[in-house]
């Protein structure tokens, strides 16, 4: 995908926080340790780098939820920060997404920290961390 393409993907799968922009996208992609996984016309950005990998941003648009993609996503990242070195993870996550917190609560990762109001008033990120030396 082009980060043109992964804009308008990112802007149809998010209400908030805004959608990234394909300079954005493209500024990460150009970064070390960065990598994209597709799976139609949703993705998963991550990077792994001296030993831990976050994942930056998954967009799974609509027409696709509740059909396994961000799973199958979120798992397949865990395996590639694994095979770059990285022994644990960490993403931030919007505490009123009940269905992403639902995904990554169920697949072995635990809140770490919060950052209060991050996304807007009243919208905590939690931050989220996962061991990933262990299945």
């Amino acid at each position: 995908m082009t980060p043109q393409e992964l804009s308008i993907f990112h802007r149809m799968s998010f209400i908030r926080p805004r959608a990234w922009s394909a300079d954005e996208f493209a500024a990460v992609l150009g970064t070390r340790g960065a990598f994209l996984l597709t799976e139609g016309s949703s993705f998963l950005l991550g990077r792994a780098l001296a030993g831990e990998a976050e994942l930056l941003t998954v967009a799974v648009p609509a027409p696709a939820r509740r059909q396994g993609t961000g799973r199958r996503l979120l798992r397949r990242f865990q395996d590639h920060a694994r095979r770059r070195g990285a022994r644990e993870a960490f993403l931030e996550v919007a505490s009123d997404n009940a269905a992403a917190c639902g995904l990554y609560l169920g697949e072995g990762w635990f809140e770490a920290g919060r950052r209060r109001s991050y996304f807007g008033p009243g919208i905590d990120a939690l931050v989220l961390r996962r061991d990933l030396r262990t299945d």
